[in-house]
């Protein structure tokens, strides 16, 4: 397998505290990578660019085991390796708010926008969002 990114590496795609600490094996078969590979390639490395700053993925790819310990939707777009959950290195929600909107005024081809945990002012303290050749751009907030 051959990675290709600019900014987003296999392992931090494929990264879990708690595969680790429950000894899942969360490796990915050869198309789920290739999943991964369109997701970054569409949309990670492209809003990196325009973002012009790192951005942290703190969930890719889960096996469905790994899924179910953390409590993923049965459907997770993670499991297929189309989604990732992402965020500011700050954290802050002021930046993952201005992150989002990035992210819309980029057009990038997103099949999922979720603003996730969204606080009373709107702001998001991670964004989910992934790719599949649907392209549906849906856009959802779910409050904190």
């Amino acid at each position: 397998m051959t990675w290709k990114s600019k900014y987003f590496t296999f392992e931090e795609m494929t990264a879990s505290a708690t595969a680790k600490r429950m000894r899942i094996d969360n490796q990915p078969s050869e198309k789920i990578v290739e999943n991964l590979q369109q997701l970054v390639a569409h949309v990670l490395d492209p809003l990196r660019e325009v973002w012009q700053q790192p951005i942290i993925v703190t969930s890719g790819y889960r096996c469905s085991r790994l899924n179910a310990a953390v409590g993923g939707a049965v459907k997770s777009q993670h499991c297929l390796g189309q989604a990732a959950d992402i965020r500011t290195v700050s954290d802050r929600r002021e930046d993952n708010m201005a992150l989002l909107r990035c992210l819309l005024q980029a057009k990038l081809p997103f099949d999922q926008l979720i603003a996730e945990h969204v606080d009373s002012r709107g702001r998001p303290d991670w964004i989910h969002v992934s790719y599949s050749p649907r392209h549906r751009g849906v856009f959802l907030e779910v409050k904190g």
